[in-house]
């Protein structure tokens, strides 16, 4: 089951949250609480990502809570306009609109990549919307602009338009020139962010839109707002992406209250490559909040 629920996010931008999965219960009874009752979970995909990447996680996490992901501005069946804003602030801000509509408050925050850092972001302006914070492999120090020049060179790489799905799976899964060996999982994840058009498959996503969103934190870096996190928060990284274990590491001692955990056999898309290990790592630390 998949619920769209819309929200109106900073100047006015529609967007779409998605709650998967049966309604929670809460307690070992026979009649359980409604789902507003339930402890909230907002999940924050990355860029280029959208609300069924969490369709997995949502679906175990509705056993106990109410789970509802976003499809943020520019992403999945959320608007696209054309002169909206794409800064840290609106996303900041539209994450902290779709906690205080859903009346999720306060939430645990699971954010993926670009998500992870709204989400701690947020947790850091507004610590009473905000109960508890996973971030999944996204780093804390600047990129710089040679990375901003990678993505604007990777997005024209790509051979699109597609001329099936079954293409799209091939090129980012094996094909794609940094993909350093096959990835079936990658492949899928982005034939998600797919749509048919006329002349072929194409994103789903404006790529000038992603590079603006992009372009609004790769420059700086956050540990600033890592360390004005108040509540428990889990680091959690994939044996191969993006987030390496040093720099997780400092990012747990510079959280007030950091916990750290890694999940083999996974690259940056942590909780889409290996859901079954991904959820194993989140659990705990949810429990802990739980028991709180």
């Amino acid at each position: 089951m998949a619920r769209r629920i819309d929200v109106t996010g900073a100047d006015g931008v529609r967007l779409a949250a998605w709650e998967f999965g049966d309604p929670a219960k809460n307690g070992p009874g026979p009649v359980a609480d409604t789902a507003a009752d339930a402890p909230g979970v907002l999940l924050l995909h990355g860029l280029m990502g959208r609300a069924s990447h969490w369709a997995s996680t949502a679906r175990r996490l509705s056993a106990r809570h109410r789970a509802i992901a976003l499809d943020q501005r520019g992403h999945g069946r959320s608007e696209k306009p054309s002169d909206a804003s794409f800064t840290r602030g609106a996303y900041v801000d539209d994450a902290e609109a779709a906690l205080e509509q859903l009346g999720l408050g306060p939430a645990v925050l699971i954010g993926h990549a670009m998500g992870a850092l709204t989400a701690w972001q947020l947790a850091a302006r507004r610590p009473d919307l905000v109960g508890g914070l996973i971030i999944c492999d996204m780093r804390a120090s600047a990129l710089g602009g040679a990375s901003q020049r990678e993505w604007a060179e990777w997005f024209a790489s790509w051979p699109v338009p597609f001329a099936t799905l079954a293409d799209v799976r091939k090129w980012f899964g094996e094909d794609d020139p940094w993909v350093e060996r096959p990835n079936p999982a990658r492949g899928e994840f982005y034939a998600e962010v797919m749509a048919e058009s006329p002349d072929g498959w194409r994103p789903v996503f404006d790529p000038d839109q992603m590079l603006r969103s992009r372009e609004t934190w790769v420059y700086d870096a956050h540990w600033e707002e890592l360390a004005q996190v108040r509540c428990p928060a889990l680091v959690v990284r994939g044996l191969d992406g993006e987030l390496g274990r040093a720099e997780a590491q400092e990012m747990v001692r510079v959280l007030p209250r950091g916990q750290y955990a890694e999940v083999a056999d996974a690259g940056h898309l942590v909780h889409y490559d290996q859901p079954d290990a991904w959820f194993s790592a989140i659990e705990p630390f949810l429990e802990s909040l739980d028991e709180t």
